[in-house]
């Protein structure tokens, strides 16, 4: 990608720095929020809590004597707390220190004992992955999960689907084949013909009755991916993909099948979109995937997700449920991104998977334009990576604190303030030469 693509790819350019900093804000908030709520359960006082950095805009000084603010820079923030020499709290204001009584010296953070500073750095990424979770959990609670019968809720604006189903048909079979258990249909839809229309046998209106509609998973664009060919070829939800390269196609799995067998080349893809016949050429993206061997495979991909012809209709999963889906979901991102970053480091995988602010501002940016549920999803994404990095043992980051705190558990003293202005100095420039690889990334790699 060159500079001069850049823009045009952005869209609406204004729109895309409002929903990367409406991503962006909300979670640097809840990671700080985090340091501030743990420091200050633990005795210790914050002189600061800034969103961004730079010129103040506004503050106000609340009764515990800590200052709110808001700076010109919205990209980060930060914690100051009493005590401090710096806003990343690295290091401590060795002479404000030294004229303090014991008492105040408990209410700094170089002065708490270390249960507290440890609880209180580790934190903000434990924020930022509830704050996650929650966004998961709520998500599902909204959504709902497919309830069993599986039952039409409403069909999707997809040519080929008036005159068949109807809301509140309950499906008893499909090409004279039973519905199995939800648990069971996916494997079902799997080894039904590769072929649309078939017999559909529905229960309406207390009767059963046959006819005939597309395939239950036809070639429909149920989603488009942020950052893939299909978004950037204007492929849109509900787009049903009637041929590929002038060749007849009935299912997804078709389409997935020749996409694969392709390797990266152009596809012109006939697309019925509410009726009008259109021609649409993209090329497919390679993209590292992780498999169920714990390792990576690269496929190329257009980026789009399928789904049934239908919207079924839906049951409250519980909020025990949602809360454990939740949970899961934000453990999932961590593995599979620890995963990649291992493989990006041994060479496994191509270290264009690491990409820098200008793909998440974009990537905000897409899933904005795609409705709340995907760019809170996204949010979600954003904040559970946001956590993790922050874990990293590099000294700047709170991982790097928390490897100090585990030194001085292990031997009884803390880090030298040599040392630790040497590491930190380290730290600093590994994570700029982070940013630097990141950038270079959005701007180079396909």
């Amino acid at each position: 990608m060159d500079l001069g693509s850049l823009i045009p790819s952005f869209g609406n350019l204004t729109l895309t720095l409002i929903a990367f900093l409406l991503a962006l804000i909300p979670i640097v908030f809840i990671h700080e929020l985090g340091h501030y709520l743990v420091g200050r359960w633990s005795g210790i006082k914050a002189d600061v809590f800034s969103i961004g950095a730079g010129p103040v805009l506004v503050s106000r000084m609340d009764k515990r004597g800590t200052r709110w603010q808001i700076a010109a820079l919205p990209v980060g923030g930060y914690v100051r707390f009493h005590g401090d020499a710096n806003a990343a709290s690295g290091s401590a204001d060795t002479g404000a220190l030294s004229q303090m009584d014991a008492a105040e010296r408990r209410s700094t953070l170089h002065g708490a004992p270390l249960w507290a500073r440890a609880a209180t750095v580790a934190a903000g990424p434990i924020t930022n992955f509830i704050f996650s979770a929650v966004i998961f959990a709520a998500i599902a609670l909204y959504s709902g999960v497919a309830s069993d019968p599986l039952t039409v809720a409403e069909l999707k604006p997809v040519a080929g689907v008036e005159g068949t189903l109807e809301p509140g048909d309950e499906i008893v079979a499909i090409d004279g084949q039973a519905i199995p258990p939800l648990a069971e249909f996916g494997d079902f839809v799997a080894g039904l013909p590769n072929e649309s229309p078939l017999d559909w046998t529905v229960r309406r209106g207390g009767a059963e009755i046959t006819l005939q509609a597309l395939h239950p998973q036809p070639p429909i664009v149920d989603s488009v991916m942020p950052q893939s060919a299909a978004f950037d070829a204007g492929l849109e939800p509900g787009d049903l993909i009637e041929t590929v390269n002038g060749t007849p196609i009935a299912t997804f799995t078709d389409l997935q099948a020749i996409v694969e067998a392709g390797g990266g080349a152009p596809l012109t893809l006939g697309v019925n979109r509410g009726g009008a016949a259109l021609d649409i050429t993209l090329t497919p993206l390679p993209r590292d995937l992780p498999t169920a061997d714990g390792g990576y495979e690269t496929r190329w991909l257009i980026g789009i997700g399928g789904g049934l012809v239908f919207e079924p209709a839906t049951e409250n999963p519980g909020l025990w449920a949602s809360a454990k889906g939740g949970v899961d979901t934000v453990a999932y991102i961590i593995e599979a991104s620890i995963s990649g970053i291992w493989h990006m480091v041994t060479g496994a995988i191509s270290s264009c998977n690491l990409r820098g602010v200008i793909t998440i501002a974009e990537t905000s940016g897409e899933a904005a334009s795609q409705g709340s549920a995907s760019f809170l999803w996204f949010v979600a994404v954003l904040s559970t990576a946001v956590g993790l990095l922050n874990l990293f043992p590099i000294p700047v980051l709170d991982g790097g604190h928390l490897m100090f705190h585990a030194w001085e558990a292990v031997t009884g003293r803390a880090p030298s303030d040599k040392a630790l202005n040497f590491l930190t100095m380290i730290g600093l420039a590994l994570v700029l030469g982070i940013m630097v690889l990141g950038l270079a990334n959005d701007l180079l790699c396909p």
